[in-house]
């Protein structure tokens, strides 16, 4: 099944993956504190703005990951002090969805002293506190759903998110927020 990109967010540990069938030549690189989206030297030139962009962000003892340059903003008022929930919706809620041909959804997800999933599609915003793994893809899944996560590291979570059985993985970024502060990790399927 072709769900695109996803995220996946559990009350500790989450993961992001690229999954294209358009943009296959992607990696994600660490930059500037952020995991970023970027082509391969492989890719072809593109002008097409969604291609890159952060998807992992850290604002103090939290961590937001997500499909777009929305990653930006939900850290930006969580760095100003906004409760996750406040800044997961309101971030989402400015950018809208993908104004693309398929109108792809934002997907995004904060893991902090709470956890939270959300999403905008052309007809919906949706955001839920997580107690349990909880996906949230671009397609066919695009509502939050309780998903079966085992991952307990960063590490972990990249190559489990990575490796699960959905349609043209790319790449994937795991999270931990544990006691020692917060993990990152990259699964680039090199």
């Amino acid at each position: 099944m072709y769900v695109g990109r996803f995220v996946v967010v559990g009350p500790s540990v989450g993961a992001y993956r690229v999954s294209s069938r358009s943009f296959p030549n992607r990696k994600i690189v660490e930059r500037d504190g952020a995991l970023t989206v970027v082509p391969t030297a492989e890719a072809a030139e593109t002008d097409n703005p969604y291609v890159s962009y952060n998807c992992v962000r850290t604002a103090g003892e939290s961590v937001v990951l997500g499909n777009g340059s929305h990653v930006d903003p939900i850290t930006e008022k969580l760095e100003l002090g906004y409760p996750a929930r406040d800044a997961l919706a309101e971030s989402l809620l400015a950018m809208d969805y993908e104004k693309d041909d398929y109108d792809t959804p934002r997907i995004a997800g904060v893991i902090g002293e709470e956890a939270y999933i959300g999403t905008v599609r052309k007809d919906a915003l949706l955001v839920e506190q997580v107690e349990e793994p909880t996906l949230v893809a671009t397609y066919e899944k695009d509502s939050p759903e309780a998903f079966p996560f085992d991952a307990e590291t960063a590490a972990n979570a990249a190559t489990e998110a990575y490796d699960l059985d959905l349609e043209h993985a790319v790449c994937a970024a795991g999270i931990e927020r544990g006691e020692d502060g917060i993990s990152l990790a990259i699964e680039n399927g090199e």
